[in-house]
């Protein structure tokens, strides 16, 4: 059985068709990853998933569950990582553990030996009793996702989990999240960052316009997608000179700002003439899934 399935899912608002068609599958034990930019779809596809807005069109199964028609039911055996925190700050660490399972018919002579595991995987160890406002950003993100476990789900939907965090956070937070995956947990990851996406997910989709353009396993996308190097170029003189003489030595050549961002199957010879340009920084790296992900869904910004 798989954690969850989508099929065609529609969705319009004030005649505007958010979501169109969508269609995906997660594998038990795997990462999923749905990226896109702001108004792709993502958070209604995810509160379709949940049960939490009615879809128009389409099929969703999730944890074997029929939704909306059951999503009560589908949603007792999930964890959910909303995408802002929203721990009750007159609580400590521990009762918001407490009130949280209660939710899920648990009583808190069963939540309270589960705590300390918690708080140990999360590294809040000793913050039992610690008040939800003495918490950092990065304290308050880990106690959502342990809170998420608390009902020992077989599926997790984390909505940009990391957002606003400062890299140390971000980077344990991955951790926990691969020990999850290593347990055969199943997540559904909506996210920013794109090498956070290229870390976690074994597969990922990526929505434009409320439609899936492109799904598989990251490194397959980059190879089907873009040219294996890029060589970025900075300075108020980089415009100028991809006009004049990128395109001679890049298979595809993108401007933005002060950058131009050279696509090529063999960095040397662009290296070699960059060498003559001291004016001129260069940055070369292989393609990854940001490069994928600008290609199919452009540089503009989207509000």
């Amino acid at each position: 059985m798989s954690p969850l399935r989508v099929s065609d899912l529609r969705k319009s608002y004030d005649g505007r068709e958010v979501v169109a068609g969508i269609g995906f599958e997660l594998r038990r034990g795997e990462c999923y990853g749905l990226l896109g930019p702001n108004g792709a779809g993502k958070t209604t596809t995810l509160r379709c998933c949940l049960g939490l807005t009615a879809p128009d069109y389409g099929e969703i199964s999730l944890v074997g569950e029929p939704v909306p028609a059951r999503a009560r039911e589908a949603r007792a055996k999930i964890g959910v990582v909303p995408q802002f925190d929203n721990l009750d700050p007159d609580f400590t660490v521990a009762e918001n553990l407490i009130v949280y399972g209660r939710y899920f018919g648990m009583a808190d002579a069963e939540i309270r030996p589960l705590i300390p595991g918690l708080l140990e995987f999360s590294g809040l160890t000793g913050k039992a009793e610690a008040s939800i406002r003495t918490l950092s950003g990065g304290m308050k993100r880990r106690l959502t996702l342990a809170r998420a476990l608390v009902n020992d789900p077989v599926l997790l939907l984390l909505d940009e989990p990391t957002t606003g965090l400062d890299p140390q956070a971000r980077h344990l937070i991955w951790d926990r999240l691969k020990r999850l995956l290593a347990q055969g947990k199943t997540i559904l990851l909506t996210t920013h960052f794109m090498d956070e996406a290229e870390r976690l997910c074994q597969r990922l989709a990526i929505l434009d316009d409320g439609r899936m353009v492109t799904e598989g396993e990251p490194r397959a996308l980059i190879h089907e997608h873009i040219e294996p190097q890029v060589v970025e170029v900075y300075g108020e003189d980089a415009p100028g000179w991809a006009a004049r003489e990128a395109n001679a030595f890049s298979q595809r050549v993108e401007v933005s700002g002060e950058t131009a961002f050279c696509y090529v199957d063999d960095a040397a010879p662009l290296l070699a003439h960059l060498a003559a340009w001291p004016n001129l920084r260069t940055l070369h790296r292989p393609a990854n899934v940001e490069d994928v992900f600008l290609k199919l869904t452009g540089r503009e910004l989207r509000d």
